[in-house]
Parts: structure tokens; C-alpha cells; sequence
């Protein structure tokens, strides 16, 4: 009995002993839960959920703000709208009245205004000449049959005067003349002497047509009346010798051959010329129209000097090989400065007879529809294209028609203002 009691009391210590343990360990894994993640996890957690109930309260009060703030952006947008509507309008009144440029672009892009007003225009153009011997005054020597050149009396640039000799040829066609005229000749004084009691009329009549027709000839064949009257038979060895005499003043300005030379009838020996007064061509380009008249006074300038000119011919057909018009004038050149085949420049003066309105060239735009416009300024820096009717060309001035005077207009960098409005992405000629 004993026994049996003293087993059970030590079943139940034991029993005492392994839930004290255990009792301990719990404890002991408490106290370690307490600083552990998974703990701290726990304590976030619980953290976290009164935290949302925090945001929960903020994000109702930023929806509250936020609707304000859509509100307020609603309103600056629509403002914003507005200020731009303003600007389109604004945009369009550009459209309308032109540009507008800051004197500082004015000054940069060089742009000048004038007010125009009517004026006496004068002004020149230019053209390139070349100097020609003056062909009313001038004289070609040549031979009228087949000859050959024996000598020469006159040089290249030689001044001669009337009656000189200048060359001595030799012909078989005017030693035949010759030699007919001698027997024409002797014959008529033959029959003349004895008169028209000895010799019938037809006779007489025949014996003179034959000298009328031989002494003809040798004129024609370009011999001198003096010539002809030394011709005689004491000196045959002279026949078929001819020379040929200068009929004006002038000087030597051409001779191209050699003694010994075989020349045709026609073939130029010698050009004389009076460069007293010489001709100047100018070529003028086909497009321009100077509206040139007889005696409009021009200036010829050759080596800085100036020559006084008038315009006494004016071509009508186009040069093939320079494609230009020819304006032929004459030009005084007494102390002779000025010799053929010199090219000189050639100043076209114009005047006109009233005043009128003019501007630059330059000025003057076409617009998208084809028409010419001006850019007139109604106030400081504000442009508007105005067209405008074209009038007399004036060198490098333009007459206009359609603008009263003291008008305002851009007389240089009209295609800056031009291209300032284009930028714009409307028509600058307000069409």
C-alpha cells in the first residue's frame, strides 16, 4: 500500500516538474516575440491600419482640395483661352493693317522711309559703247577693176587732206582704156579740124561719141581728170598706171596691203575718216525702254574724261551676235582723244518736263495677284502694302500713280517687310 502510494506522488512531482518547464519556455519565447521581426511586423501592422484611418481622413481632404483646385484651373484655362482668342484677334488686325517692326529690326534690316512728293527726276543709264568712225564722213578707197598695188603716198594715222595722192596701182583693163582714149582722142581733134565742110555730120558725130565714151570710161575706172589730160604718147610706159586720190579730209584709219598685192574691184585699200566727229554705238539690252528721242543728250566717259553726246539713231533690229539694240550718237572730238575701236561708256540723261512722283526700283513689290504695291507707313513702324499704277521708267526710279503727296513709303527693304509679313502665314499685300 505503501508502496502504490509513494509511486503516484512521485508520478505526480515528475508530472509538476515537466509542466514547470514548459511553463518556463513559454515565457521565454514570450520575452524573445516581443523584439523579434515577426513581432515588430505585428506592431506594424497594427500601426499601418491607424494609419489608414489617418489617410483615409487626408485623402477626403485632398479631394476636397483637388475639386477646388480643378475649379481655380478650369477658370485660369479658360482664361488662358480667352488671352489667346485676344491674341488671334489681335493677329488679325495684323492681318489687316499690315506689321509692325521695333526701330531696333528697322535699324538692322537697314529699312528707310521717305515721303515722297513731286519732283523734276533726272537721272542716268548706263550702257557700253564702242567709238566708230563717223560713216557720213568717211571714204573708202578702193580700186573699181582688177589691180595690183606698185605704191603708197599715205600711212596708217596720217592726216590728208583733199586731192592727195594715196595709192599708185597698175591694170591691163586701164592700160587698154588708155590706150583707146589716145586714139578716140586724136581721132576727134582730127575730124574736128577739119570741120563739117570736109566731113559729114554722121561722121563728125561719131568721131565725138567715141572720146565721150573713151574719156568716160577711164573716169569710171577711177582716174583724175588730170590724169586723163597727161596722156599722151610720149610716155607709154606709164600706161595702165592709175592713182588713186583722197576725196575728203581726213585721216588714215585703215590700210591693210602690201606693195606687189593683187586687189578685186571693191576691196577696200584705205578708209579715211574726219574723227572731228565720230559716232559712239552703245548697246542697249532689248528689255529696256529708254523712250530716246533725236538730239537726247548723252555722256560718253573714256579714261575718266567726259564727252559731251546726242543720240541721232536709234536701231530697230537686234544685233545677232550680242543680242542687244544699237543707239548710235555723235560726239565732238576736236582735240582727237578719241579714236575708232576704243569702248567707252555711254551715260544716258534723262529729265522730265513736269514733276512728278518717283521711288526706287526696289521699292516697288508685285503682289500675289500680279499687281505692283508700295509699303506705305501710317504710323511709326506700322507698314501696309498700298498697289499702286506704274508710270515712266526713270534710271532707277519708277513713276508712280495712286499716292498723294507726303505719303510715307519704304524706298529701301520693302522685301524685308515683305518677308517679315509672310512669316506671319498671311498675305503681305493684304489680298
Amino acid at each position: 500500500m505503501n508502496t502504490l502510494l509513494s509511486k503516484k506522488l512521485s508520478a505526480i512531482i515528475i508530472s509538476g516538474l515537466f509542466l514547470g518547464a514548459a511553463l518556463s519556455n513559454d515565457l521565454y519565447a514570450q520575452s524573445l516575440d516581443t523584439s523579434s521581426p515577426e513581432n515588430a511586423h505585428t506592431k506594424l501592422g497594427d500601426n499601418e491600419n491607424s494609419h489608414d484611418h489617418g489617410s483615409e481622413k487626408h485623402d477626403t481632404e485632398e479631394e476636397h482640395h483637388e475639386g477646388e483646385h480643378s475649379d481655380d484651373s478650369s477658370e485660369k484655362h479658360d482664361e488662358h483661352n480667352h488671352g489667346n482668342e485676344n491674341k488671334n484677334e489681335i493677329s488679325e488686325e495684323e492681318h489687316e493693317e499690315g506689321i509692325t517692326l521695333s526701330p531696333q529690326k528697322m535699324s538692322i534690316a537697314n529699312i528707310q522711309v521717305t515721303s515722297i512728293k513731286p519732283e523734276y527726276q533726272s537721272s542716268t543709264i548706263y550702257a557700253p559703247g564702242e567709238v566708230k568712225a563717223n560713216g557720213y564722213k568717211s571714204y573708202v578707197v578702193s580700186p573699181r577693176t582688177e589691180s595690183v598695188i606698185i605704191n603708197r603716198h599715205a600711212t596708217l594715222g596720217e592726216h590728208v587732206e583733199k586731192g592727195q595722192k594715196l595709192v599708185t596701182l597698175f591694170s591691163e583693163a586701164v592700160a587698154q582704156a588708155q590706150a583707146d582714149y589716145l586714139i578716140a582722142s586724136t581721132e576727134w581733134q582730127r575730124i574736128k579740124k577739119l570741120g563739117n565742110k570736109t566731113v559729114s555730120g554722121s561722121r563728125l558725130l561719131q568721131a565725138q561719141t567715141g572720146f565721150n565714151a573713151s574719156y568716160g570710161k577711164l573716169i569710171a575706172l577711177g582716174l583724175t581728170k588730170q590724169a586723163i589730160g597727161d596722156i599722151s604718147n610720149k610716155d607709154v610706159t606709164a600706161f595702165g598706171q592709175y592713182t588713186l586720190i583722197a576725196h575728203r579730209e581726213g585721216v588714215v584709219l585703215q590700210d591693210d596691203f602690201i606693195l606687189g598685192q593683187g586687189v578685186n574691184a571693191g576691196d577696200t585699200i584705205m578708209l579715211l575718216a574726219d574723227e572731228k566727229q565720230l559716232w559712239v554705238e552703245a548697246k542697249v539690252s532689248p528689255n529696256k525702254k529708254l523712250h530716246l528721242s533725236i538730239n537726247s543728250p548723252a555722256l560718253v566717259v573714256f579714261n575718266g574724261d567726259n564727252y559731251q553726246a546726242k543720240v541721232i539713231q536709234e536701231a530697230h533690229t537686234i544685233d545677232p551676235t550680242t543680242r542687244t539694240r544699237i543707239i548710235r550718237l555723235t560726239v565732238n572730238n576736236d582735240n582727237h582723244d578719241l579714236h575708232s575701236g576704243m569702248f567707252v561708256k555711254v551715260l544716258f540723261q534723262f529729265e522730265t518736263q513736269h514733276k512728278v512722283i518717283a521711288v526706287p526700283e526696289e521699292a516697288l513689290i508685285r503682289s500675289s495677284d500680279g499687281d505692283w504695291t508700295v509699303y506705305v507707313e501710317d504710323h511709326p513702324g506700322e507698314f501696309k502694302a498700298v498697289e499702286v499704277e506704274l508710270g515712266r521708267s526713270l534710271g532707277e526710279f519708277r513713276e508712280i500713280i495712286g499716292l498723294e503727296n507726303g505719303t510715307r513709303v519704304v524706298t529701301q527693304g520693302a522685301f524685308f517687310v515683305a518677308s517679315e509679313i509672310a512669316k506671319g502665314g498671311f498675305d503681305p499685300h493684304n489680298h
